[in-house]
């Protein structure tokens, strides 16, 4: 099992589409309710190109398995240091180590492009997700309870920070 990360080109988009919708379709991981097109994934891509903004694809042996991005935190300038990422992995590669690969190129751009907080924002009751985050030095800084309403209840999110240093 050889996996390489790159960055994402145009080509990888249908595979990205695919691990988004799944997501969105399955899990509390994205609070969205309906799939993504294409289009809207494509204008997401042209939308991180144009700003600068990495997507980094994990390749499995000539397929994606998994995408890595980052983005800005809040529209407000003060807010210009501080990143959201985001980290999908498909089902069969989970704990393999793949997520872990892709966190560490994300930050590792963050800090070259001179960024200094990276956030997570995490459902509540996602723990694998947490103790993921916190084995990379992410802490728990709050939690916003009832925030999120996703299969027929609601969904507390928790936002954990890590200073770039």
């Amino acid at each position: 099992m050889e996996v390489k990360l790159r960055p994402a080109t145009e080509n990888d988009l249908e595979k990205i589409l695919e691990i988004v919708n799944h997501s969105i379709l399955h899990t509390t991981a994205n609070y969205s309710y309906d799939i993504q097109t294409l289009e809207i994934q494509t204008k997401w891509f042209e939308d991180k190109k144009a700003k600068n903004l990495p997507i980094v694809v994990a390749d499995l042996d000539g397929e994606v398995v998994g995408f890595g991005s980052y983005g800005q935190f809040r529209e407000k300038i003060g807010y210009q240091y501080t990143v959201e990422h985001s980290v999908y992995v498909v089902d069969n590669v989970i704990g393999k180590g793949i997520g872990s690969k892709l966190l560490t190129e994300l930050i590792r751009l963050a800090k070259e492009q001179g960024y200094h907080v990276m956030i997570g924002a995490i459902d509540a009751d996602n723990a694998g997700s947490i103790a993921f985050h916190e084995r990379f030095g992410f802490v728990a800084t709050g939690t916003l309870r009832e925030v999120g309403y996703k299969f027929d209840h609601w969904l507390d999110l928790v936002f954990m920070q890590l200073i770039l240093v």
